[in-house]
């Protein structure tokens, strides 16, 4: 089931930019829920879960912080695609690897933690995947990339969080480190959920609907928690 709800999240996404064409305001507010969202589980439930699975504390810290920074190096390539804003000048003859791969390295390694973790994760990440490939997809065929290219990107891109969620399983090593695994991969979701919700808004008004959106995301993962 989680291999078939995350790649269905990319598929609405994308089928949201084709039937209905979203406003850029719909898609900020859906990241703010989303990143709201994403944060709200990971320091409520996965941060818990990793301190109570190990006494060695010190090695978690320092684990989530190279996550963060593991994540900032993937954004020099991806140029920002994971939290919803794609900084790139296109050329629609060749195509986007440097984006691709990291974009692939991301979507896998979201899909590491999912196996072990309880079902707020998993539902965090396909309401991140949403809006991300309502981006993506808005970007590819703006670029005017070929339709051939655009679809062997999106299905990849879909691909690579069950594949993560595969190997994990799978892979005795994954399961060995599962707990310093996920300290990273915190790392990454806090430093993706929080540039989501705390980038500048225009001309740096308090903007009430995304305010909304952070807040409903907000409660929703602490009512889950009952």
């Amino acid at each position: 089931m989680s291999y078939t709800l995350l790649i269905l999240a990319v598929l609405v996404g994308t089928l949201i930019v084709f039937l209905l064409k979203p406003s850029n305001t719909f898609v900020r507010l859906l990241l703010a829920f989303s990143g709201a969202y994403l944060l709200s589980v990971t320091i409520l439930h996965l941060l818990p879960e990793v301190y109570h699975h190990t006494d060695n504390t010190e090695l978690i810290g320092i684990l989530i912080l190279v996550g963060i920074i593991i994540q900032s190096v993937l954004e020099s390539f991806s140029k920002g695609a994971e939290h919803g804003h794609i900084h790139i000048h296109t050329d629609a003859s060749k195509f986007p690897w440097l984006l691709f791969v990291s974009l692939c390295i991301h979507a896998f390694s979201e899909g590491l933690p999912i196996h072990h973790a309880n079902d707020n994760l998993l539902w965090a990440i396909i309401v991140h995947k949403i809006p991300i490939a309502i981006v993506l997809t808005s970007f590819l065929l703006h670029a005017n990339y070929s339709k051939q290219n655009i679809f062997l990107f999106l299905t990849v891109f879909a691909l690579m969080s069950p594949l993560g969620i595969l190997v994990s399983d799978k892979a005795p090593v994954i399961s060995q480190y599962h707990t310093e695994i996920t300290a990273l991969i915190i790392g990454v979701f806090l430093h993706i959920s929080t540039i989501i919700l705390f980038e500048s808004t225009e001309n740096h008004k308090f903007n009430y609907k995304k305010f909304a959106a952070i807040i409903l995301g907000v409660l929703l993962t602490i009512f889950s928690m009952h």
